[in-house]
């Protein structure tokens, strides 16, 4: 088809019209051969004949080819976009061709319509369906001029056959495809027995072309307007304007179609009837298919010559993508050597484009955090803020620190404050640091999974095993990296925990911590004093123990004294003075104790009867000192002590004094481990993790996948990548070979921009007895 093209405009006569037109027709060839994606952004100048269905546009274009080659009928003929496009030539011979049917000539016009019939049937089916796949058709003549029209399906609004129920909105959607470009020249038929101001296709025309800058409107059917009409306003624009004006035409009626009426003799009625009637007088230039073929392709000319730079323009721009993703896909098949090269070069260019994304020196977003930027959030924003928000103190309870503290005495108590109650809770608490600081190195770590997944993604897309394996060695070899980072982490935790180093500079403790407890306003009664010594701090006890004594000595109910008077009294009568002194004795420490001995006793011990039931009397009489002893303590009955001991609920000046302490000490040492895990935990991730992974990531990919054996496998392409490649491939040689179709315009546009001369360029139509091819003036 190409080859017939081109040896036919070889013939033709160096004219504008037939130089410039056929190298569009050219790029429309060419270009056709691109799916839709890849034909997008490269509109080419063309003329697209809308209207209503038995609008009379197939008639328009028979009439411009001067043979009946289309499917006609009442119904909807026009089911398939055809794509026409006119090459004049100088033989005699008159053709058609196919683009779906490359060398094959289609001389008997009668073919191609049964043609085009059979492929609108293959593709919308036998019974009235629609389609937007095209049919190209090139026809070859010395009677016509050189175009390109695209004839599109008539609107219709009610659905017939197999047609769906949106088949209006479909033809719609269909035509606003073609005519929404600025490249596209809108022929909208209407015909003169309808109202124009409800024509289906100036209101289209409207919607694709706002300003009527590229809307040529033809007229149809003038011959059978309603008698005393005529169509005279709508020539000259009065009812509807368009700044390209209107042609008024007279089509071939159904009944000389039936009755096989030529072209020719359609013409000579045409002109028969614009020559008799008055209301068409000095319209010339605008009545007749004649006129049309000259305006449409002076049109055109100029068209092409406005849309040529920009044409230009975006074909270049599509051929340098297409070029860089050609080159990004590479050949298809290599050698085992070549493989292995390909492979290290991947290998490389994705630990390059881990580290540059870990340090921030791959392609910087600006739209979010990205990268090593949100390690350093992770670490900066998420892992200290959350520690210099936990309060140390938060899970330890006043209770909690007096037990400690009492436990700490063992069975003598506690003279001093111990160190043993701080270094417990003070541990307790560094412990909670431990699990904030692993789920820290886990985020890093799940970052660095995600840097490792948007490396090299358009690349590794098209070998899927190989994309698949280095995500698994670079997970593992990750994996094995957070491991040492969480000895690291732990192994910090411990010895922090391990060893109290009361002797930091910065750690608050000795007359510093009374001090702190002062100022926060807590009692603190007597003169306790707070020595400070290299491992710790210890409390002077002896204000509390001298305190402690004058309470128990004073723990006197009135009763109680009242009892121990008389007991005294009544003890003295008739003893020995060695017996009162010893009386004396055990009466004074049994009321320290809190105890009372009987009183009726004492009394019978003075008067020396009632031997058996009296113990104290058989003491002071009877018995030596020790067994009296004994004997009275026998008579004390204890309580059981509970299963679960607590301190007193009561607590006093002294034990608010030294939780406030403890608190502070806590509180103080907690800040000291604080800023040092907080410094040190993000340095063992870097090294271990972080940095560990860049250094080594490039030998252990090349440690585990480069295999020889293996290159084959994982440098396997998939079905989809191939059938890109190969679409890629035709994509390429089809814009390299509208780009040098291109290079031959300038010096023919350059004609055309100097003015165009319809006296040079006829028609082409057939030349009729009686019929001059009229001009626009």
């Amino acid at each position: 088809m190409a080859d017939s093209a081109a040896a036919a405009e070889a013939a033709q006569p160096a004219t504008v019209g037939q130089a410039v037109i056929p190298l569009v027709n050219r790029l429309q060839d060419i270009m056709a051969r691109l799916d839709g994606d890849a034909a997008a952004g490269v509109e080419l100048p063309q003329v697209a004949a809308i209207g209503g269905q038995s609008s009379g546009k197939s008639s328009v274009l028979e009439a411009l080819v001067g043979r009946d080659f289309l499917p006609r009928g009442p119904e909807i003929c026009t089911r398939r976009p055809l794509v026409l496009q006119l090459v004049r030539h100088s033989a005699p011979e008159e053709w058609g061709e196919f683009l779906h049917a490359p060398g094959r000539r289609f001389h008997d016009f009668e073919h191609i319509k049964r043609e085009i019939q059979s492929e609108t049937d293959k593709e919308a089916g036998g019974n009235k369906g629609v389609s937007e796949k095209q049919i190209r058709l090139k026809i070859f003549s010395p009677n016509v001029i050189d175009i390109t029209l695209v004839d599109l399906p008539g609107i219709t609004r009610v659905p017939v056959g197999d047609q769906p129920s949106d088949i209006e909105s479909r033809i719609r959607t269909m035509i606003m495809q073609y005519i929404k470009h600025p490249s596209c020249i809108i022929l909208a038929v209407s015909p003169a027995n309808a109202d124009l101001a409800n024509s289906d296709a100036l209101q289209l025309a409207r919607l694709g072309d706002p300003d009527g800058s590229r809307t040529i409107g033809v007229i149809t059917k003038l011959d059978i307007m309603d008698r005393g009409t005529d169509a005279r306003n709508f020539l000259l624009g009065n009812v509807i304007p368009l700044k390209l004006g209107y042609v008024g035409i007279v089509n071939r009626s159904q009944e000389e179609i039936n009755f096989n009426r030529s072209i020719k003799d359609a013409l000579a009625f045409e002109e028969k009837f614009f020559s008799t009637l008055p209301a068409y007088h000095g319209l010339s230039q605008c009545c007749g298919v004649p006129q049309l073929a000259k305006k449409l392709n002076m049109i055109l000319l100029k068209h092409i010559t406005d849309m040529l730079p920009g044409l230009k323009s975006r074909i270049n721009a599509q051929l340098v993508a297409v070029a860089k993703e050609h080159a990004a896909y590479g050949d298809a098949a290599e050698s085992t050597a070549g493989q292995g090269v390909k492979l290290l070069n991947i290998l490389g260019k994705y630990c390059e484009a881990f580290s540059s994304m870990v340090e921030g020196k791959n392609k910087v977003s600006t739209d979010q955090l990205s990268g090593g930027a949100r390690i350093h959030y992770i670490f900066q924003s998420i892992f200290v803020k959350s520690l210099e928000e936990v309060d140390p103190c938060k899970n330890i309870s006043d209770e909690d620190i007096r037990t400690s503290i009492q436990n700490s005495g063992g069975p003598k108590g506690a003279m001093f404050l111990p160190e043993v109650p701080f270094e417990i809770l003070v541990r307790r608490q560094i412990g909670r640091l431990l699990d904030p600081s692993l789920q820290c190195a886990k985020f890093i770590y799940d970052e660095l999974v995600k840097i490792s997944h948007g490396c090299l993604t358009s690349e590794l897309q098209k070998y899927p095993i190989l994309k698949r394996r280095m995500g698994e060695s670079v997970s593992n070899f990750l994996r094995d990296g957070l491991r040492p980072a969480e000895t690291m982490i732990t192994h910090i935790i411990e010895m922090e925990m391990d060893y109290i180093n009361t002797s930091h500079s910065s750690f608050v403790g000795g007359s510093k911590v009374v001090q702190l407890a002062k100022h926060e306003g807590l009692p603190l009664r007597g003169p306790t004093s707070l020595s400070a010594h290299k491992d710790g701090i210890a409390i002077s006890s002896e204000m509390q123990l001298k305190s402690s004594i004058e309470n128990n000595v004073q723990l006197k109910s009135e009763r109680g004294q009242k009892s121990r008077a008389v007991f005294a009294r009544d003890a003295t009568r008739g003893a020995t003075a060695e017996q009162v002194s010893r009386f004396q004795m055990i009466s004074c420490y049994c009321s320290t104790l809190g105890f009372q001995p009987d009183t009726d006793a004492g009394t019978s011990a003075a008067g020396g009867g009632q031997k058996g039931n009296s113990l104290v009397g058989g003491s002071l009489s009877n018995m030596p000192g020790p067994r009296v002893l004994n004997s009275l303590y026998s008579m004390i009955r204890l309580r059981e002590p509970p299963i679960t001991l607590k301190p007193s609920e009561n607590k006093t000046d002294q034990d608010r004094t030294e939780i406030a302490i403890v608190k502070l000490l806590v509180k103080s040492y907690y800040d000291i481990v604080r800023k040092s895990i907080e410094d040190a935990v993000p340095k063992a991730i870097m090294h271990f993790l972080v940095n560990h992974t860049k250094r080594e990531l490039h030998n252990v990919l090349i440690r585990k996948l480069y295999i020889e054996n293996l290159l084959d496998e994982m440098l396997r392409e998939t079905d989809e990548v191939l059938i890109r490649r190969q679409r890629i491939q035709e994509t390429l040689q089809v814009l390299e070979q509208a780009h040098r179709t291109l290079e031959e315009f300038p010096l023919e546009a350059e004609k055309v921009e100097k003015g165009y001369s319809l006296s040079e360029y006829t028609t082409g139509l057939p030349k009729l007895a009686g019929l001059g091819n009229r001009s626009l003036s």
